[in-house]
């Protein structure tokens, strides 16, 4: 496994590629890897030929105050998970690579980035848009995998393909979890015994909402209502939202119809958490 530090390296390495650019896919990440990041570096060697893992800790998509200094880093571990997985490369670069004195340009997804965790995270999604934007290009794959956990950054990353015309294909995988349901996240480290404990509540409110959906409620307001409250009555925590939208515009819905994401961001302890389950309405008649 070849570990790559520079960009001219990663454009040495797919200028000699043998296959070419077609067999390549791409996991970005910003490591500390758990078996959500290793489920998708299974699913890109399914599908690739060749698979790369990224793992770059971005500081553009963290907001004044949030975890940047602290983000766990354990690169060595890492690099370990990564070898006995079998990937091909790692593309490791360190901020002042990716961002070298005098960049300015910006990538920006206009409405998809201003809801959800983009009222709470101002220039987070433009942070993600932009260093996916330049891994893309650095890069090259054909393919690039992300996790149905971050949807809000797959409906972005998604559009931004759409948008500019990018010819790699995306493929989102399921969101992994813990036997408990809690999603599997680098931030769960952040929780102690009783916040992890706690954290449950999320995966089983979202669940309480999707059967309900399933078995016929339409009422948003009430839905999300009753959603809060098993959150709120689980333990200590600070809401950041928790709503139903349309899975694919992230629009807020009044009355649930067609495919939509229920999707909540909730802080326990230092932990902000976040989860969504996709569902689709029952069709009126059905």
């Amino acid at each position: 496994m070849k570990k790559i530090e520079k960009i001219a390296h990663m454009d040495m390495h797919r200028l000699t590629a043998p296959m070419g650019q077609q067999g390549v896919g791409l996991v970005p990440t910003m490591g500390a890897l758990h078996e959500g990041h290793l489920s998708l570096i299974q699913a890109a060697k399914q599908a690739c030929q060749e698979v790369g893992v990224s793992i770059f800790v971005n500081p553009t998509q963290f907001s004044p105050g949030e975890d940047f200094e602290r983000y766990p880093r354990p690169i060595e571990a890492d690099l370990a998970k990564c070898e006995a997985e079998g990937v091909d490369w790692v593309f490791c670069p360190s901020v002042e690579e990716m961002y070298p004195t005098g960049c300015v340009t910006r990538v920006q997804v206009d409405r998809l980035g201003d809801v959800l965790c983009g009222q709470h995270r101002p220039g987070h999604f433009e942070g993600v848009a932009t260093v996916v934007a330049k891994l893309f290009n650095i890069v090259q794959p054909a393919m690039a995998f992300f996790g149905q956990k971050d949807a809000q950054q797959v409906a972005i990353i998604r559009r931004m393909v759409r948008d500019l015309c990018s010819p790699v294909k995306i493929a989102v995988c399921p969101t992994i979890r813990e036997a408990d349901g809690l999603a599997m996240s680098s931030r769960n480290v952040y929780l102690s015994s009783s916040e992890r404990a706690q954290a449950t509540v999320l995966f089983e409110s979202l669940s309480w909402a999707k059967s309900e959906i399933e078995s016929g409620q339409k009422d948003v307001a009430g839905l999300t209502r009753e959603m809060r409250n098993k959150v709120i009555a689980a333990g200590p925590c600070e809401i950041d939202y928790i709503e139903i939208v349309d899975a694919d515009e992230l629009t807020p819905k009044s009355n649930v119809e067609g495919r939509c994401l229920i999707a909540l961001a909730v802080r326990i302890g230092k932990a902000r958490l976040i989860d969504n389950l996709v569902v689709d309405a029952p069709r009126h008649g059905s």
